[in-house]
């Protein structure tokens, strides 16, 4: 099973909440492709963390929050399902 498309649009979709990464679903990648999808995921965390919001714009402040929560929490997902199965990172 491949990443369809781009990883970083992958990626993207991650951290806008239209994609959950699971252990069941990684099953299914080799290991080039996890350790492609998490280079993707920390160049988009990067790229979001660099977005200037105004502080006074509540609604952009919780959305970018929300997107970097999702990065991080797949991010987690897929480190742990690597140690796990013994994939070096």
């Amino acid at each position: 099973m491949t990443i369809s498309g781009n990883p970083k649009k992958f990626a993207q979709a991650v951290s806008e909440g239209f994609v959950r990464l699971s252990p069941p679903m990684l099953k299914g990648h080799t290991p080039g492709q996890l350790k492609t999808l998490l280079s993707n995921l920390e160049m988009v965390q990067r790229e979001l963390r660099q977005l200037q919001v105004a502080l006074e714009d509540v609604d952009a402040v919780k959305q970018k929050n929300y997107r970097m929560t999702r990065l991080s929490q797949a991010e987690l997902v897929l480190r742990s399902f690597c140690k796990k199965m013994r994939i070096p990172l």
